[in-house]
C-alpha cells in the first residue's frame, strides 16, 4: 500500500457538493409528498439478471445454525415494489448499492443509487418529474424525448425493431466497429449499436429520454402490445451519459415468474452462478401491486455531472480500491 491511501480521492469541496444534491433530494421529494424508506441491503435471493452479478456473504447467527446465504442487492426494487403492494403509497429511498465486477471511471463495485416509485403515474408524468429532479440539481437544460426507433432510424437509417442480426452486424461494421467477439443475438448487436454510435452523438447539456425499448428488453418492465411490441421503459442521458432508467411496473406475477426462470436458465448456460427466485417479490405481485411507475438514478454519476468531473472517484470519498 502506498502511504496516502489512508486518504479520499474526492476534495472536500466536492464531499460539499455531494452532499448539497443529497440534501436538495429529500427536500424535493418531501415537497412532493414521498415518503422516505428504508429496506435491507441484505436479500435472500440475488439478482437473475445475466448483466449484473451480486455480491454473496454468509449469515451464522441465531437462527442459522448451518448457515444462510444472503447477497448484497443490487438495487431496492424488489422489498421497495413489496412497501407499495403493501399499500404506502409513493415513496423514494437513497440506497447504498452492490455489484460485483463493476469498476471504471463511471462505475464503483459499491455506489448509491436513488429509486422511487409514483402509484397512479405514467412514463410521459414520471419523465416530467425525473426531469424537474435533475434540472433542480444541475440547473435548467433543455429536455428531448426520442423513442428507441426514432433513434436507431436518425442516427444509422435502420428499423431496430425488425432488422435481423446479420443486418445489424452489417450496420455496426458500417460505423466502423469491426468484428466484435461474442456477440450474437438481435440485442446484444442493438446494444453495441446504442452504446457505441447513438449515445455519443446526444447533445451535450441536453436531457435525452430514450422510451419504447424492444420487448426483449423489457427486464422489469410492462409490455405494450402491438406490432411490433414495445416495453414500457425509458432510460435518461444528459449528454451522453445514462443517468437513471425508468419503468412502467410490471405487475404480472406469472409473467414475472416467467422472465425470472428465462434468465435464470441463461445464466445457467453462460456458466454463471445461479442464484434463487425472490418469492416474496412474486408474492407481492400476486396480492396484487397498484399500477405504477418507477425509476432509479445514479446518484453518483449525477454528483459528477454537477462538478464536471470525469471520474466516479472524484465524488466518491473513498472508493472500492481504498475501502
Amino acid at each position: 500500500m502506498a502511504g496516502d491511501d489512508w486518504r479520499p480521492t474526492a476534495a472536500f469541496a466536492q464531499l460539499r457538493e455531494r452532499a448539497r444534491i443529497l440534501a436538495g433530494i429529500r427536500a424535493f421529494f418531501v415537497a412532493r409528498g414521498l415518503l422516505e424508506v428504508e429496506t435491507p441491503y441484505l436479500s435472500a435471493a440475488g439478482t437473475t439478471d445475466p448483466q449484473i452479478e451480486s455480491f454473496a456473504t454468509e449469515y451464522t447467527g441465531p437462527g442459522a445454525a448451518r448457515g444462510c446465504r444472503l447477497f448484497l442487492h443490487t438495487s431496492p426494487e424488489f422489498p421497495m415494489k413489496r412497501l407499495v403492494a403493501a399499500g404506502s403509497g409513493p415513496i423514494f429511498q437513497l440506497a447504498r448499492v452492490f455489484r460485483n465486477g463493476e469498476a471504471g471511471r463511471r462505475h464503483n463495485p459499491e455506489f448509491t443509487l436513488l429509486e422511487w416509485y409514483r402509484p397512479g403515474f405514467d412514463l410521459d408524468a414520471l419523465m416530467e418529474e425525473v426531469a424537474a429532479l435533475v434540472q433542480a440539481m444541475l440547473g435548467e437544460r433543455p429536455v428531448r424525448k426520442v423513442s428507441y426507433q426514432e433513434a436507431f432510424v436518425q442516427s444509422l437509417g435502420i428499423e431496430p425493431h425488425r432488422a435481423t442480426a446479420a443486418e445489424l452486424r452489417s450496420a455496426a461494421a458500417a460505423a466502423g466497429l469491426g468484428e466484435v467477439p461474442g456477440l450474437e443475438g438481435r440485442d446484444d448487436w442493438l446494444s453495441l449499436l446504442l452504446t457505441h454510435v447513438i449515445e455519443p452523438g446526444f447533445p451535450a447539456d441536453t436531457l435525452t429520454f430514450l422510451y419504447d425499448y424492444p420487448a426483449s428488453q423489457a427486464a422489469l418492465a410492462r409490455v405494450r402490445l402491438g406490432d411490433p411490441p414495445l416495453a414500457e421503459r425509458f432510460e435518461l442521458y444528459v449528454g451522453s451519459v445514462e443517468l437513471a432508467n425508468g419503468f412502467h411496473e410490471l405487475a404480472d406475477a406469472a409473467e414475472q415468474e416467467r422472465r425470472f426462470a428465462a434468465e435464470r436458465e441463461a445464466r445457467r448456460r453462460d456458466g454463471q452462478v445461479d442464484v434463487s427466485t425472490d418469492e416474496r417479490l412474486l408474492a407481492a405481485l400476486a396480492a396484487g401491486l397498484p399500477d405504477c411507475c418507477g425509476v432509479a438514478l445514479g446518484i453518483d454519476r449525477l454528483v459528477m455531472l454537477a462538478l464536471g468531473v470525469d471520474s466516479i472517484d472524484q465524488v466518491l470519498a473513498f472508493p472500492f480500491e481504498r475501502a
